[in-house]
């Protein structure tokens, strides 16, 4: 399979003079051309595909006004055509929205080279246009015998530079301990696992939240266009980064744990684009990142061969009582216990995994309620999804 490893490097002042340049053209190219489609239809009824665009770029290198861009290595721009065609393919088949201009500011700055666009010998890479290879710290080594297809470098917000190298890769195929889970995601407990085990939620952000308001302060106070200002924005970038960074890598660590122990794994279909909506709640979600959970189960599940079901979103997992089946009526956030009529005392995110990894596995065995969930741009393959379905009624004693 296609596996990415990601990269710090420390490029000189030349080479980061280079690639600024070359994601300035970049970005140039890709907003001129979603310029000419977008008018090519308003105005003609007529689609540009990405042949025509590749003409547009051979004729704007010959202008005086644009001839810079011959300048640069014409393999990032003809990338990001396709990466355009992609885009508009997505958006015809309602996959995606209307593709959207580049902006200088927010927008990711990035290149991708393909394999006529650098040199890889020795374990040194050299992109085209420079005469001497990336300082990149080898933090993992390569597969053995691997050798890059695509090269894509990047400069996040707080000006560190990122080498990502697409390489073939086998992972190994290991037998899962232990057969299936159920996993709640929630506030309080980031994960309530239906082994009873549970993992506290770091709350990377409110960590941070002085440094962070601090950082957001000292920016506002900076005049519009100074080089105060971009420091201050660069500070505040780096507080930004460092709690991406402790949260992405805690729930690296948390996804691969699950997957490497278990062989099936049922999880909840939570719309966190909607429940981000309620102003009381929608930092703590957003810190949690449970879409980012679900993304990195997704595909690594895919890489070793595990099952991941879906259980519908209307499930009512917290009020369904895990040994007897009843179904509370009511059940605030605020109760985190519960005891049911038939006198079993619930830890509600503990029951709640409970419940989910039943519904999953009824699924698997019955097959009945079931339908295909949307393709994962990941993993390029659905996951078993589950419809809801019809419980008891009863209420338990609170």
């Amino acid at each position: 399979m296609k596996r990415a490893f990601k990269f710090r490097f420390d490029p000189s002042p030349e080479q980061a003079h280079e690639l600024a340049r070359t994601f300035g053209c970049v970005r140039l190219v890709y907003n001129m051309a979603l310029q000419a489609r977008t008018e090519a239809w308003t105005l003609r009824q007529e689609r540009v595909n990405y042949n025509a665009t590749s003409a547009m770029l051979t004729a704007w290198k010959k202008t005086d006004d644009l001839a810079f861009l011959r300048e640069v290595s014409s393999v990032p721009l003809q990338q990001t055509l396709r990466h355009l065609q992609v885009a508009f393919t997505s958006f015809f088949a309602k996959r995606a929205r209307y593709p959207r201009f580049k902006s200088k500011k927010k927008s990711r700055r990035s290149a991708e080279y393909t394999t006529s666009g650098f040199r890889y010998r020795d374990g040194r890479l050299t992109l085209a246009k420079m005469a001497k290879p990336l300082d990149i710290v080898w933090s993992r080594p390569l597969p053995e015998g691997a050798v890059p297809s695509t090269v894509t470098v990047s400069q996040d917000a707080a000006g560190r530079w990122f080498v990502s190298l697409l390489c073939d890769d086998r992972i190994e195929q290991a037998p899962a301990p232990r057969p299936a889970v159920g996993v709640d995601v929630g506030l309080g407990s980031l994960l309530a696992l239906s082994t009873g085990e549970k993992f506290v939620n770091p709350k990377h952000e409110r960590r941070d939240r002085a440094a962070l308001a601090h950082a957001q302060r000292n920016l506002a106070k900076k005049e519009k266009g100074s080089a105060n200002r971009v420091k201050a924005r660069l500070n505040l970038a780096r507080v930004y980064t460092r709690i991406a960074d402790r949260r992405r890598d805690h729930l690296h660590k948390l996804t691969t744990r699950l997957v490497r122990e278990n062989q099936t794994i049922v999880i909840e279909d939570l719309t966190v684009r909607n429940m981000v909506k309620s102003h009381s709640l929608a930092r703590a979600i957003s810190d949690a990142a449970w879409r980012q959970f679900r993304t990195l189960l997704e595909y690594k599940a895919d890489w070793h061969s595990r099952n991941l079901v879906v259980v519908d979103r209307w499930f009512p997992s917290s009020k369904l009582c895990s040994v007897c089946g009843v179904l509370a009526e009511r059940m605030p956030l605020n109760v985190r216990s519960w005891t049911c009529r038939c006198g079993t005392v619930h830890d509600r995110d503990i029951n709640a995994a409970r419940n989910i990894l039943a519904e999953g596995l009824s699924v698997i065995a019955c097959g009945g309620g079931v339908r295909p969930q949307r393709e994962s741009s990941r993993t390029g393959r659905p996951s078993v999804k589950q419809e809801p379905s019809g419980v008891t009624q009863g209420i338990p004693a609170l």
